[in-house]
């Protein structure tokens, strides 16, 4: 039985959603203390977290980096907050998707779903052990982490899936429609700019390693990964 954590300090809200993922046959798992939801979140260790952006003491953004020093768990913010630039960043922030309020319920339980099957289910690749080599970049599927020489880059899901979504096609262009699919079940809740922002993010990770322009944008198609980067 999958636990969700909801970070949402609207007493009333946090009771909707619990009920729902009740009838569902999920465990949520309420914090009673947003002092420290750090600490919350190990206590519990649930599966997935849905998570707010206005909160008492620090916001969703700032408890989504925490978690992310330690954790690739799916977050999923949900937030009265309805700006391009609010959902750009809980995205970069390392959130897996936004959802802003008011919300319809089945929307909410579609993209639970949808992320766990990704995330532990048939659509899981935590159980795969293959190592994918691009010259002298490695990519380790169970681990969501990239390496090159001397460096490593954790990845979230989203960033991990979409980086090897990209290089199993290597030299191709791999369309929009193609990566939105690979990334969320249902694209019709999938703001396009999502995949613009997870795209940005992978880039910054390999320029950590000393990779540049193994992206590159196919201006209204999609995107390709080519070996032949600059460093």
């Amino acid at each position: 039985m999958y636990k969700i954590m909801i970070v949402e300090d609207d007493s009333k809200i946090s009771s909707i959603l619990s009920s729902h993922l009740e009838k569902y046959g999920y465990t949520p798992v309420l914090p009673s203390n947003f002092k420290d939801i750090k600490k919350e979140f190990m206590l519990s260790s649930p599966h997935l977290v849905l998570l707010d952006v206005n909160l008492p003491y620090f916001d969703g953004y700032y408890w989504c980096r925490q978690i992310r020093m330690f954790s690739n768990i799916p977050i999923i913010f949900i937030s009265a907050r309805v700006g391009e630039m609010d959902q750009v960043m809980a995205i970069e922030n390392g959130g897996d998707d936004y959802i802003t309020k008011p919300f319809h319920l089945d929307v909410v339980m579609a993209k639970i779903k949808g992320t766990l099957r990704r995330a532990y289910g048939e659509y899981s690749m935590s159980n795969e052990q293959e190592v994918i080599q691009i010259n002298d970049l490695y990519l380790y599927p169970s681990q969501h982490k990239a390496e090159r020489n001397e460096y490593s880059v954790q990845l979230s899901r989203n960033e991990y899936i979409l980086l090897e979504s990209l290089v199993k096609r290597m030299n191709e262009t791999v369309a929009r429609e193609d990566l939105l699919e690979a990334l969320w079940d249902n694209q019709a809740f999938v703001d396009d700019n999502t995949l613009t922002v997870n795209v940005k993010r992978v880039r910054s990770r390999l320029q950590e390693m000393g990779i540049k322009d193994a992206i590159q944008t196919k201006r209204g198609i999609g995107y390709s990964f080519s070996p032949e980067w600059r460093e």
